[in-house]
C-alpha cells in the first residue's frame, strides 16, 4: 500500500517545491506538474509533488489520516 500525504506549498523553484505538512517543511520534487504556485495543496509520495488537490481535498484526507492513527 502506498501513503501519500497532503502539503501546501511554500515555495517553488527549479522543478522543486518547499512544502508544509502539518508544520513540518521539507523540499520536495515538483517536476510532474504544471503551474505549481505558493499557496496550492499537493499530494506528496516519496519526496514527489504526485498531484494537485483543493482545499476541501486536504482537509478529508487530513481527518482520515487522523482517524487511522
Amino acid at each position: 500500500m502506498c501513503v501519500g500525504l497532503s502539503a501546501r506549498v511554500v515555495k517553488v523553484n527549479q522543478g522543486m517545491a518547499l512544502v508544509d505538512a502539518g508544520g513540518a517543511r521539507r523540499e520536495i520534487s515538483a517536476q510532474l506538474l504544471d503551474e505549481l504556485e505558493p499557496g496550492d495543496y499537493v499530494m506528496v509520495h516519496a519526496g514527489i509533488a504526485i498531484a494537485k488537490i483543493t482545499d476541501e481535498d486536504k482537509d478529508e484526507t487530513d481527518q482520515i489520516m487522523e482517524d487511522l492513527l
